[in-house]
């Protein structure tokens, strides 16, 4: 981290300070943020910047080797597989664990990846607020959150057309489920005042021939013909979600990304992935004996869960056992990282990092770029937005540093 802009902060902080900050982003999504909001940004210095960027282009090039993706493609359930998805997803994350190396030195961790949206269109506007806020006590310099030398601008262009390729905005729908009731709906109010995209429900849409439809507020009949697709694994298992056509249909429209990616691109891929910021990872099914010191250094997590649903951080031997031998490729055994205490708190109180490098790749884009971050903290043993509660300086934050171009 970047102790000359930490120090400065935690000096600079009061309560108020983080009150106008949830205020002004509040405003800028028109609606309340559905999750924890951690009282600080996270100040990354430009090494640090490199190492996460770089480590997330290398283990998405790896992915996209035709040889690991053709083994990959055999974790889409059968009931799924439906028209060829296309080469690459446009979407794809890869979460780090900040952590330390033998020599000290901050270094990110690979903690799981997925081959699917997430808050693109939050981010930004988060940045934005944290810009605004820090605008007093850091008088004089800019803020980004790109990578790869983006401004505001290009990350806004990239993204949009990502989202919505050569689409009218009216004709593509963002796809959740009961979009209103997510956590992640404020993501879901900053994708349609940037880029005038509806959130919409699946019961919403209709089919007729090949193609697809949905309604307006007035009742008029709008063509759908780009899907940007939140809908997850589980979802689609669910008998509640109601999708009015089979995902092996081959409908007129183009999904970004399509549903195949989120088995494809998961925590199914990272027994196929040699990367020095990869922890070993091997599935439940494998007929190795168990870890001595099972509880101590490894996790157990379900390979198609969301939002750390199912995570086991001290698994023992009767947790494993109790995994029906027909479910146990679907679970895998990973070693344990140690985050770093990376960031400091006032009071000298230490949290822990975990960053989540977010690439776009635009439909006629030959391969996944890194683009920009989101990060979250905590002082517990996991960090989704469901857990740390009655804690402060834990939460949804955001990577920022020092932009040398102004």
């Amino acid at each position: 981290m970047d102790p000359r802009f930490r120090s400065r902060y935690n000096a600079a902080y009061d309560d108020a300070r983080f009150e106008r900050y949830a205020r002004r982003l509040a405003a800028s999504l028109g609606s309340n943020v559905g999750f924890r909001l951690a009282e600080t940004p996270v100040f990354f210095d430009a090494k640090l910047v490199r190492r996460c960027e770089r480590a997330a282009r290398e283990i998405v090039a790896q992915l996209a080797e035709p040889a690991r993706l053709e083994r990959m493609r055999d974790s889409v359930p059968a009931r799924f597989r439906g028209p060829d998805p296309g080469a690459l997803p446009q979407f794809a994350v890869v979460d780090f664990a900040i952590a330390r190396d033998r020599d000290g030195t901050l270094v990110p961790r690979l903690v799981e990846l997925q081959g699917f949206p997430s808050l693109y269109a939050f981010e930004a506007l988060q940045r934005d607020a944290w810009a605004a806020e820090l605008a007093a006590p850091f008088a004089g310099i800019a803020w980004s959150a790109w990578y790869g030398g983006l401004s505001r601008e290009a990350y806004l262009d990239l993204l949009r057309r990502t989202i919505l390729g050569s689409t009218e905005p009216e004709a593509v729908v963002l796809l959740d489920v009961r979009p209103e009731q997510q956590k992640t709906a404020c993501d879901f109010h900053a994708t349609r005042r940037l880029f005038g995209v509806d959130a919409v429900d699946p019961h919403e849409l209709f089919v007729r021939g090949q193609r697809l439809f949905r309604r307006d507020p007035s009742g008029r009949e709008l063509r759908v013909e780009r899907i940007y697709n939140r809908l997850v694994g589980d979802d689609l298992e669910r008998p509640d979600v109601g999708l009015p056509f089979d995902l092996r249909d081959e409908l007129d429209l183009v999904w970004a990304p399509h549903p195949h990616w989120f088995w494809i691109w998961s925590k199914a891929s990272l027994p196929h992935l040699d990367h020095p910021a990869v922890p070993r990872t091997r599935l439940l099914s494998e007929p190795e004996a168990l870890p001595e010191r099972l509880a101590e250094d490894h996790v157990l997590k379900p390979l198609f869960s969301f939002a750390g649903s199912g995570v086991n951080v001290h698994p023992t031997p009767q947790d494993c056992a109790a995994v029906p031998p027909h479910e146990r490729d679907r679970w895998c055994l990973q070693e344990k990282i140690e985050y770093a205490g990376a960031l400091e708190a006032p009071g000298g109180g230490r949290v822990k990092v975990e960053v989540r490098v977010m690439l776009l790749r635009p439909d006629a884009a030959a391969e996944l770029v890194a683009a920009t971050n989101l990060c979250r903290l905590s002082r517990g043993d996991m960090h989704g937005v469901d857990h740390n509660k009655n804690m402060t300086w834990v939460g949804s934050s955001v990577g920022l540093w020092e932009d040398p171009t102004g």
